[in-house]
């Protein structure tokens, strides 16, 4: 009994680590081969395999193989050791013709079960017509390298777009040879754009590529997409690269020695992409009222937390807006909530990647208000316009209409407007005592003079409380009557509210949180702006703002001052590099231009 117990186990035990340990079988080749070129083709697994299946390569001629190798390793982790066996299968062939080709997946039995290998693609190129002339220039003793030998080329993937459409710009290093360094590297400052860079790999990947008859390795050096901010011609201008090519020196005098060992030398050589002109068109016409300068194809979706609350309970609306493109200068669709409600500040979260294909990602708005009354309430559908560069056209999107119920909350709140906070009258109490009963004992006559009631003081008594609740009752009245006016209240706490913000960016700005200052300053100017000209900021523009300072007697430096503030905190969101000392100069000038607003503007 205990041997069959034993023999449970332990049969137990291999097939758990039969299951543990996966099973990897994989194929690998070069990514671009040379017409008439050998390479090697492997197949690798992870265990001792048989029975090698591989289907037929009519593109390719097999020179050898399969040749077997195996390899051992062993490890220690945790206090355990393990151990694993790699075989590889490796054939020799030969590209026969240009082109592209697929090598099937191959099959191999392991522990009686199959297992499928990856296909692969290679593409075959076409022979390097200049490797003759190269090769009749090279019995020369110097080693210079020329032009056709290294490059680097400036690749845009258009060049005519869009006002805010973003387009590709890839830098590719092109050399007869892998052993380069690039030293010193200086790319263009892409004035003009908001630039988003893509991540690539810390270590340049090699790939063979046909160029204009010849054959190179290339590497790719930097990927950024682009956004032009205004239309026109804009130039992208070159960019210069220093590079360190190892190349291999022919002595007139060979020994033996020489023919087993090649020597080499470094040599310098400085490299630049030429310019590039992008032909920037304006957007066209028609624009929707709800156009939210975004550039791409979108989605949006919206959503409220619920439809039935109570006074005094926030309400949040909840916008997505997701797709490719300009997602990052998106502005926020506008929300209208009933006038009975008290709004908040938005809450804003991007979630974005930058590929070749472009920026795509989600932008999530959170707008959050709070009702003050009961009844029912309708906030009207969400509309989001876009400009959409395959068609053309403006596209619109809107939501749908939220129908909202707000109950009375608790102690009945929600009857009628909060003005102020009062406490609640004490009720009259009588004393029941109707008779009084004459003192005839201890009198003492007083002279009329010397009688309080009906002098001067007694009057005055009643006159001075009467004539200062006079006052207080015209100070209140009119300071509820202008709580009512809510246009007036936030053109009054306008100032307060940029101050506010501006003490924040100022927070940021010693923490050197660069995005998030500029975003900091961006709220302030726009806020300020709303508040100042009683304008929702989803309808506020540039051009409005000019047109409504001006009908306000603001001076037109004083515009300019403001405008170039929004331009430069916009542009610098997403530009390579600030200086500290920039940002100090923005804020001060932002600090500056306000107080003049606000000694231009009294209201």
């Amino acid at each position: 009994m205990r041997k069959l117990v034993f023999l449970f186990f332990l049969l137990l035990t291999i097939a758990l680590k039969a299951k543990g340990d996966e099973i990897v079988f994989k194929a690998s080749a070069p990514n671009a081969v040379v017409v008439g070129q050998q390479f090697q083709l492997s197949f690798i697994v992870n265990a001792e395999g048989k029975d090698l299946r591989v289907q037929e390569m009519p593109d390719f001629d097999i020179l050898f193989g399969p040749s077997q190798s195996k390899a051992y390793s062993s490890t220690w982790v945790n206090g355990q050791s393990k151990s694993e066996t790699t075989v590889t299968y490796t054939y020799v062939l030969l590209a026969k013709n240009e082109g592209t080709f697929n090598i099937p997946p191959a099959t191999i039995k392991v522990n009686n079960s199959n297992y499928i290998s990856n296909a692969l693609v290679i593409k075959v190129l076409p022979q390097d017509q200049a490797n003759a002339a190269a090769q009749n220039n090279a019995s020369s003793p110097t080693s210079g390298v020329s032009d056709r030998d290294i490059f680097v080329s400036m690749q845009v993937s258009k060049r005519s777009v869009y006002e805010q459409e973003g387009f590709l710009v890839t830098f590719k290093l092109y050399s007869k040879d892998t052993q380069v360094a690039l030293p010193g590297v200086k790319f263009p400052e892409f004035e003009g754009f908001l630039a988003q860079e893509i991540e690539l790999p810390v270590e340049k990947q090699w790939t063979m590529e046909n160029y204009n008859g010849s054959n190179y390795n290339i590497a790719t050096l930097k990927q950024t997409v682009l956004y032009p901010q205004r239309s026109g011609k804009i130039t992208i201008d070159a960019g210069k690269f220093d590079a360190k090519i190892r190349v291999r020196t022919q002595q007139r005098v060979r020994s033996l020695f020489d023919d087993f060992f090649d020597t080499y030398q470094e040599v310098n050589k400085t490299l630049t992409t030429s310019p590039v002109t992008i032909d920037v068109k304006s957007l066209p016409s028609g624009k929707p009222a709800s156009f939210a300068n975004a550039v791409g194809d979108y989605k949006m979706s919206t959503s409220i937390n619920s439809n039935h609350v109570k006074v005094n309970e926030a309400v949040t609306v909840k916008v997505s807006i997701s797709g490719t493109g300009n997602i990052r200068l998106v502005k926020n669709p506008e929300v209208i909530f009933p006038n009975d409600f008290d709004i908040y500040d938005t809450k804003v979260d991007y979630n974005t990647r930058t590929t070749a294909a472009g920026v795509s990602g989600t932008k999530a708005i959170e707008y959050m208000a709070i009702p003050r009354y009961a009844g029912d309430f309708e906030i009207p559908a969400i509309q989001f316009s876009y400009f959409d560069t395959k068609t053309g056209t403006y596209k619109t999107l809107s939501s749908e209409t939220f129908k909202l119920h707000v109950e009375k909350g608790e102690g009945g709140e929600g009857n009628a407007p909060v003005v102020s906070n009062f406490s609640n009258r004490e009720s009259v109490r009588y004393l029941g005592q109707d008779i009084r009963y004459l003192k005839v004992k201890g009198i003492n006559f007083q002279s009329n003079d010397d009688i309080f009631f009906g002098s001067f003081m007694y009057y005055m008594c009643y006159l001075i409380p009467a004539l200062l609740f006079i006052v207080f009752f015209i100070i209140y009245r009119k300071q509820v009557k202008e709580n009512a006016n809510i246009a007036l209240v936030r053109t009054k706490k306008a100032n307060k509210m940029a101050v506010r913000r501006l003490k924040n960016a100022g927070k940021l700005l010693k923490e050197n949180k660069k995005e998030e200052f500029y975003d900091e300053v961006l709220r302030a100017l726009w806020g300020y702006l709303s508040d100042k000209l009683n304008i929702p900021q989803s309808n506020l523009t540039k051009d409005n703002i000019e047109a409504e300072l001006i009908k306000y007697g603001v001076n037109e430096s004083l515009i300019s001052e403001f405008i170039d503030i929004l331009n430069s905190c916009e542009f610098a969101r997403y530009a390579p590099s600030q200086t500290s000392d920039a940002m100090d100069k923005l804020y001060e000038s932002t600090v500056i231009a306000i107080g003049k607003m606000e000694n231009t503007i009294k209201r």
